[in-house]
């Protein structure tokens, strides 16, 4: 629901018009028709969703139970992630020659500077002034 005042006027939402060229129209034509496809045949490119909710629809509308969801029939390869990282790394260290092992180096000491303790401060005392008193 809209309250009056925020309904706007459908002329008010179209874009200004364009002059375009004839030249343009037939490049953006002969665009569309390099990129169209009328091979769209085959199994490929059946729309199984669509089909299942189609047949979900029709079993709801007899009062039946709906038919029974199958399986993919190909199952995906599953691949362990860590398997492969670690066969690519030793891949890779094969071919830039490495023999697989880091060179260790010894840390340098640190050096620890000594804590001197902080300086206690001592309080300022406050004084009052008296006021002045003017003859």
């Amino acid at each position: 629901m809209r309250w009056p005042d925020e309904i706007r006027e459908p002329s008010s939402l179209t874009p200004p018009p364009v002059e375009l060229s004839d030249e343009e129209i037939d490049g953006a034509l002969a665009l569309m028709d390099t990129m169209t496809r009328d091979d769209l045949e085959g199994d490929e490119f059946r729309d199984t969703y669509t089909e299942a909710v189609a047949e979900l629809i029709e079993a709801k509308r007899e009062h039946r139970e709906p038919p029974a969801t199958s399986e993919p029939a190909e199952a995906g390869q599953l691949v362990d992630l860590m398997a492969a990282l670690n066969e690519s790394v030793v891949k890779a260290k094969a071919g830039r020659g490495d023999s697989g092992y880091a060179d260790v180096h010894a840390l340098p000491k640190k050096r620890t500077a000594k804590k001197t303790p902080a300086k206690k401060t001592t309080a300022k005392k406050t004084t009052t002034r008296k006021p002045s008193r003017s003859a």
